[in-house]
Protein backbone atom coordinates (compact mmCIF):
# COMPACT_ATOMS: atom_id res chain seq x y z
CA UNK A 1 0.00 0.00 0.00
CA UNK A 2 1.23 3.50 -0.86
CA UNK A 3 -0.01 6.64 0.89
CA UNK A 4 0.81 10.28 0.16
CA UNK A 5 -0.13 13.66 1.64
CA UNK A 6 0.89 16.97 -0.03
CA UNK A 7 3.54 18.92 1.90
CA UNK A 8 1.46 22.09 1.94
CA UNK A 9 -1.25 20.16 3.76
CA UNK A 10 1.16 18.45 6.17
CA UNK A 11 2.97 21.74 6.84
CA UNK A 12 -0.16 23.89 7.06
CA UNK A 13 0.77 24.95 10.61
CA UNK A 14 4.50 25.25 9.94
CA UNK A 15 7.50 22.95 10.39
CA UNK A 16 7.33 22.25 14.12
CA UNK A 17 4.37 19.85 14.12
CA UNK A 18 5.80 17.61 11.41
CA UNK A 19 9.13 17.53 13.22
CA UNK A 20 7.23 16.23 16.26
CA UNK A 21 5.79 13.51 14.02
CA UNK A 22 9.26 12.61 12.77
CA UNK A 23 10.58 12.45 16.34
CA UNK A 24 7.91 9.84 17.11
CA UNK A 25 8.91 7.82 14.02
CA UNK A 26 12.53 7.77 15.11
CA UNK A 27 11.77 7.03 18.75
CA UNK A 28 9.62 4.06 17.70
CA UNK A 29 12.20 2.74 15.21
CA UNK A 30 14.86 0.48 16.69
CA UNK A 31 16.62 -0.24 13.38
CA UNK A 32 16.44 2.40 10.66
CA UNK A 33 18.00 2.58 7.20
CA UNK A 34 18.56 5.81 5.31
CA UNK A 35 19.78 6.42 1.78
CA UNK A 36 20.41 10.14 1.27
CA UNK A 37 22.17 10.83 -2.04
CA UNK A 38 22.34 14.63 -2.23
CA UNK A 39 22.11 16.15 1.26
CA UNK A 40 23.00 15.33 4.86
CA UNK A 41 20.57 13.11 6.78
CA UNK A 42 18.45 15.29 9.08
CA UNK A 43 19.48 13.46 12.24
CA UNK A 44 23.13 14.34 11.56
CA UNK A 45 22.56 17.94 10.51
CA UNK A 46 24.11 20.80 12.45
CA UNK A 47 21.80 23.53 13.69
CA UNK A 48 23.10 25.91 11.01
CA UNK A 49 22.62 23.37 8.20
CA UNK A 50 19.09 22.48 9.41
CA UNK A 51 18.20 26.17 9.60
CA UNK A 52 19.08 26.67 5.93
CA UNK A 53 17.12 23.55 4.90
CA UNK A 54 13.95 24.46 6.80
CA UNK A 55 14.17 28.07 5.60
CA UNK A 56 14.22 26.73 2.03
CA UNK A 57 11.19 24.53 2.77
CA UNK A 58 9.20 27.44 4.22
CA UNK A 59 10.08 29.82 1.41
CA UNK A 60 9.51 27.28 -1.37
CA UNK A 61 6.16 25.96 -0.12
CA UNK A 62 4.87 29.24 1.34
CA UNK A 63 3.93 27.63 4.67
CA UNK A 64 3.90 29.42 8.06
CA UNK A 65 7.36 30.59 9.12
CA UNK A 66 8.34 28.85 12.35
CA UNK A 67 11.88 27.89 11.32
CA UNK A 68 13.51 28.31 14.79
CA UNK A 69 10.88 26.03 16.36
CA UNK A 70 11.26 23.46 13.58
CA UNK A 71 15.05 23.48 13.93
CA UNK A 72 14.79 23.03 17.70
CA UNK A 73 12.64 19.94 17.13
CA UNK A 74 15.08 18.58 14.54
CA UNK A 75 17.88 18.94 17.10
CA UNK A 76 15.69 17.15 19.69
CA UNK A 77 15.21 14.27 17.26
CA UNK A 78 18.96 13.67 17.27
CA UNK A 79 18.80 12.30 20.81
CA UNK A 80 18.06 8.88 19.29
CA UNK A 81 21.75 8.74 18.36
CA UNK A 82 22.81 8.93 22.00
CA UNK A 83 20.21 7.06 24.06
CA UNK A 84 21.59 3.56 23.40
CA UNK A 85 18.24 2.21 22.19
CA UNK A 86 18.44 2.74 18.42
CA UNK A 87 20.66 1.92 15.48
CA UNK A 88 20.71 3.63 12.10
CA UNK A 89 22.45 2.48 8.95
CA UNK A 90 22.94 5.57 6.82
CA UNK A 91 24.36 5.83 3.30
CA UNK A 92 25.20 9.31 2.06
CA UNK A 93 25.95 9.93 -1.59
CA UNK A 94 29.32 11.64 -2.02
CA UNK A 95 27.36 14.49 -3.62
CA UNK A 96 25.76 15.13 -0.22
CA UNK A 97 29.18 16.27 1.03
CA UNK A 98 29.35 18.91 -1.71
CA UNK A 99 25.76 20.12 -2.17
CA UNK A 100 26.14 23.73 -1.03
CA UNK A 101 23.78 24.32 1.87
CA UNK A 102 24.49 27.70 3.43
CA UNK A 103 28.01 28.29 2.15
CA UNK A 104 31.52 27.18 3.19
CA UNK A 105 31.23 27.94 6.93
CA UNK A 106 28.05 25.89 7.30
CA UNK A 107 29.44 23.06 5.19
CA UNK A 108 32.76 22.98 7.02
CA UNK A 109 30.98 22.70 10.38
CA UNK A 110 28.78 19.96 8.92
CA UNK A 111 31.75 17.91 7.74
CA UNK A 112 33.33 18.24 11.18
CA UNK A 113 30.09 16.97 12.70
CA UNK A 114 30.11 13.90 10.44
CA UNK A 115 33.70 13.10 11.39
CA UNK A 116 32.87 13.49 15.06
CA UNK A 117 29.81 11.22 14.98
CA UNK A 118 30.82 8.58 12.43
CA UNK A 119 32.07 6.22 15.17
CA UNK A 120 28.94 6.41 17.33
CA UNK A 121 27.76 2.90 18.35
CA UNK A 122 24.27 3.81 17.17
CA UNK A 123 25.44 4.64 13.66
CA UNK A 124 26.76 2.79 10.62
CA UNK A 125 27.65 5.60 8.23
CA UNK A 126 28.65 4.83 4.67
CA UNK A 127 29.52 7.13 1.78
CA UNK A 128 28.67 6.08 -1.76
CA UNK A 129 31.46 7.48 -3.94
CA UNK A 130 30.42 9.38 -7.06
CA UNK A 131 32.25 6.83 -9.20
CA UNK A 132 30.95 3.75 -7.37
CA UNK A 133 29.57 0.94 -9.50
CA UNK A 134 26.22 -0.07 -8.04
CA UNK A 135 24.16 -3.09 -9.08
CA UNK A 136 20.86 -1.17 -9.10
CA UNK A 137 19.67 1.76 -11.20
CA UNK A 138 20.06 5.26 -9.67
CA UNK A 139 17.17 6.13 -7.37
CA UNK A 140 15.98 8.91 -5.06
CA UNK A 141 16.70 8.78 -1.37
CA UNK A 142 14.45 6.88 1.01
CA UNK A 143 14.06 5.97 4.68
CA UNK A 144 13.19 2.54 6.09
CA UNK A 145 11.69 2.18 9.55
CA UNK A 146 12.14 -1.29 11.10
CA UNK A 147 11.52 -2.86 7.68
CA UNK A 148 7.84 -1.96 8.16
CA UNK A 149 7.58 1.29 6.23
CA UNK A 150 9.52 3.19 3.57
CA UNK A 151 9.26 6.97 3.33
CA UNK A 152 10.12 9.19 0.35
CA UNK A 153 10.25 12.99 0.35
CA UNK A 154 9.27 14.29 -3.08
CA UNK A 155 8.94 17.87 -4.29
CA UNK A 156 5.24 18.20 -3.54
CA UNK A 157 4.45 15.36 -1.17
CA UNK A 158 5.72 12.73 1.24
CA UNK A 159 5.05 9.12 0.23
CA UNK A 160 4.84 6.10 2.54
CA UNK A 161 5.13 2.53 1.27
CA UNK A 162 3.99 -0.40 3.43
CA UNK A 163 3.32 -3.27 0.99
CA UNK A 164 5.57 -6.21 2.05
CA UNK A 165 6.73 -7.05 -1.49
CA UNK A 166 7.70 -3.42 -2.08
CA UNK A 167 9.48 -3.23 1.26
CA UNK A 168 11.49 -6.31 0.32
CA UNK A 169 12.62 -4.64 -2.92
CA UNK A 170 13.72 -1.55 -0.99
CA UNK A 171 15.67 -3.74 1.40
CA UNK A 172 17.35 -5.43 -1.57
CA UNK A 173 18.18 -2.05 -3.10
CA UNK A 174 19.63 -0.80 0.19
CA UNK A 175 21.85 -3.89 0.43
CA UNK A 176 23.16 -3.18 -3.08
CA UNK A 177 23.92 0.44 -2.17
CA UNK A 178 25.60 -0.67 1.06
CA UNK A 179 27.78 -3.17 -0.81
CA UNK A 180 29.08 -0.36 -3.01
CA UNK A 181 29.59 2.23 -0.24
CA UNK A 182 32.70 3.00 1.79
CA UNK A 183 32.71 2.70 5.58
CA UNK A 184 35.19 3.33 8.39
CA UNK A 185 38.48 4.93 7.42
CA UNK A 186 37.58 5.01 3.71
CA UNK A 187 34.38 6.96 4.47
CA UNK A 188 36.34 9.28 6.77
CA UNK A 189 38.77 9.93 3.93
CA UNK A 190 35.95 11.06 1.64
CA UNK A 191 34.47 13.31 4.34
CA UNK A 192 37.90 14.75 5.15
CA UNK A 193 38.44 15.49 1.46
CA UNK A 194 35.16 17.43 1.46
CA UNK A 195 36.20 19.23 4.66
CA UNK A 196 39.42 20.35 2.98
CA UNK A 197 37.41 21.53 -0.04
CA UNK A 198 35.09 23.67 2.10
CA UNK A 199 37.98 24.93 4.22
CA UNK A 200 39.80 26.16 1.12
CA UNK A 201 36.75 27.58 -0.61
Amino acid sequence: MTHSVPWQQRLSSGTEDIQDEVIRWYQQTRHGKEYVPTMIWGTLQTEAYATVILRQVVDFLGVPDDVPAGVAKRMERQQVLYDGEHHYHVILGEQALYTNIGGPDVMREQMERLLRDIDLPSLSLGVLAATAEVSVVPMPGFSMYDDARVHYELVSTGVDVTEPDELALHDKAFDALSSAAYYGDHAKDLITKALVFWSND
